[in-house]
């Protein structure tokens, strides 16, 4: 997330009520998640475990629990609970807005778009040229769509992320401030959620077609001319490439890449990165010819127990 203006660290700092490391006019130029940070962006660590990982990342201000020794073109914000001042600043620059109607008036839909009745079309929506959303679909605020972008109905686009901290006290929502990128000839089926970015974008490249039933998680990027089938459910902060193809129930945990042209056969689990070109098969899922082979030798262990016994 980029703020509409740059702001200095003591700026930011007096947002949140925190101590700063660095030169008060330190320039903030945004927000983001450590997987897609820049410089001038915020990044937030609250373990020691990842303190490294985000004092080495891209970020150029790190929201921290602990006062260490600040990396050379740097600064740090120091906070007794970084999430819970990630998500002040999320809500400072991204508060919710009520919508006051089906269609906000901030919403801009292209030339001959259809916006079929029933259908919620937020706050500072765009809708490119030529496109057609069918009755109950809900698009959430700042969602952005191409032209040529056909949606069926009960889908809905920029959900929040399922993303929350463990505390004493219950889990604690980690507040989505992000968006869902729809490029151009894109088809999503009914029934389908994908979910916008805690702090960036998800992201579903031109050309894809998306069946019913599909879960995308925050953050995902999808690449160009991609083909899910049914009940496909992929978690955040993946990445597919262009050309994949992912046949019915197949379930993709967090924080991989599925190479380009990638084939995953039905009812497979992926547990770890794929490479492109190839066809997978099982859970976990592996190369589907090796995994056949490994099924066929499963079927002749009890003729080979009985050899044995005899």
């Amino acid at each position: 997330m980029k703020f509409p203006q740059t702001h200095t660290l003591q700026q930011i700092a007096t947002i949140i009520d925190a101590k700063f490391v660095g030169e008060a006019n330190f320039p903030v130029l945004g927000m983001n998640e450590i997987h897609v940070v820049e410089p001038g962006d915020i990044v937030f660590v609250d373990h020691p475990k990842y303190y490294d990982k985000a004092l080495e990342s891209a970020a150029t201000i790190v929201l921290i629990n602990k006062e260490v020794d600040c990396p050379e073109g740097k600064a740090l914000l120091i906070s007794d609970d970084p999430f819970r001042d990630f998500n002040k600043l999320t809500n400072f620059f991204k508060p919710f807005e009520k919508a006051t109607s089906m269609v906000s008036e901030s919403a801009k839909i292209g030339v001959g778009s259809i916006i079929q009745p029933g259908a919620f079309i937020g706050n500072n929506v765009v809708i490119g040229d030529n496109c057609l959303i069918h009755s109950n679909v809900s698009i959430y605020d700042n969602c952005v769509l191409g032209d040529n972008v056909t949606i069926h109905s009960g889908t809905i686009l920029g959900a929040d992320a399922f993303y929350y901290k463990n505390r004493t006290t219950g889990f604690d929502k980690l507040i989505s401030g992000g968006r869902v990128v729809i490029e151009d000839n894109v088809d999503i089926g009914a029934l389908c959620t994908i979910d916008k970015g805690v702090t960036g974008d998800t992201t579903i490249g031109a050309g894809t077609k998306i069946d019913n039933h599909v879960q995308i998680g925050h953050d995902t990027i999808i690449g160009k001319k991609c083909l899910f089938a049914s009940q496909v459910g992929i978690a955040g902060c993946v990445v597919i490439e262009d050309e994949v193809t992912i046949w019915g129930q197949v379930g993709m945990t967090s924080g991989i890449t599925i190479g380009s042209k990638a084939v995953i056969l039905a009812q497979s689990g992926i547990s770890k990165s794929l490479e492109g070109g190839k066809t997978y098969f099982g859970s976990p899922a592996e190369e589907a010819r090796k995994k056949y082979k490994e099924l066929a030798g499963i079927r002749q262990i009890p003729s080979i127990i009985e050899k044995i016994k005899e």
